[in-house]
């Protein structure tokens, strides 16, 4: 996808009912250049502290959690997630923020011996934890705002500078959760969210000052973006799963078959923990069918 300048503004649709619930402006070339120059110095200094970053964080989640319905109905109108979905989702989302923090707390070296020889008898080394450098996030669609909280708060708790992309789809819950950390104190060249198209999103994370690639989204893009990396830059590629279900004949198969048509077509099955396969032991399938089409009959589809 290549962003021309007459093509400055990006529309997100419901997919509902297909009204516009909202415009973002996508990024030039010359904007990601500047940001990738101004996040690789900024690598090369001091992080901010770590009790900084600690506050930012704590600050960040509980501003999320209270403003838990606003964010909800945000997922429900740009994703199509069921409020009642969504509302767990931004629950998470909070969670995953006041976790990166605790885990922040306790983060430290640690000491190694070395005396496995008389020649190093009494000497000891030490690790210690250092940002990685520039980082590059690629989200995905389905969990609008918690794949990104997963992606941008660990990478915020270890001092590093960030590019986060959000799928076209559904950006506006990265931005408003980026606009939280920055009310919260996180400087703004310590993470940008970059509305880009796919031709400069390759350019982006294939760029040899980009350290680390933390990517969500399907294994196909994925394999593909970490072969053409920058010798050195290291990765995280989350493609999904597959899912799948036993049921065996001493099941309590009614209860089973509401549990597996809930866990099948949740956010219409588009979400790496649905359920994508389902085993059935041969004596109970036709009385396990029975009872799933049943519950998937009463399905009700509509307004998120």
């Amino acid at each position: 996808m290549l962003i021309t300048e007459a093509q400055m503004e990006l529309a997100v649709h419901s997919p509902y009912d297909g009204r516009v619930v909202g415009n973002v402006a996508y990024q030039d070339e010359p904007t990601v250049e500047r940001w990738l120059a101004h996040g690789h110095a900024l690598a090369k200094k001091e992080p901010l502290p770590k009790w900084e970053r600690i506050r930012i964080l704590d600050e960040a989640s509980r501003a999320l959690k209270g403003g838990t319905e606003e964010f909800a109905i945000l997922i429900a109108s740009e994703a199509g997630k069921p409020l009642k979905d969504a509302r767990v989702e931004a629950r998470r989302a909070a969670e995953s923020l006041h976790l990166a923090a605790r885990i922040l707390e306790s983060a430290h070296g640690s000491e190694i011996p070395l005396d496995a020889s008389p020649e190093t008898e009494g000497v000891t080394g030490s690790t210690v934890l250092e940002p990685i450098g520039m980082v590059v996030a690629v989200s995905a669609f389905n969990h609008p705002l918690n794949l990104v909280a997963h992606q941008v708060a660990p990478v915020v708790a270890a001092g590093c500078p960030l590019i986060v992309k959000p799928s076209l789809d559904t950006p506006l819950c990265c931005i408003r959760l980026v606009e939280l950390l920055r009310q919260a104190g996180l400087p703004e060249p310590y993470c940008r969210v970059a509305i880009i198209g796919n031709e400069l999103a390759e350019r982006l994370v294939t760029d040899s000052r980009v350290a680390f690639l933390s990517f969500i989204g399907s294994a196909k893009v994925g394999w593909k973006l970490r072969s053409k990396l920058a010798p050195g830059t290291r990765c995280a590629l989350e493609h999904g799963g597959a899912a799948p279900a036993l049921v065996l004949k001493d099941a309590d198969l009614s209860d089973a078959a509401k549990r597996l048509v809930k866990g099948s077509f949740y956010h219409g099955g588009q979400v790496c923990v649905s359920t994508q396969r389902i085993f059935v032991e041969e004596d109970c399938l036709d009385e396990f069918l029975h009872y799933f089409t049943e519950a998937a009959g009463e399905l009700v589809t509509g307004d998120p």
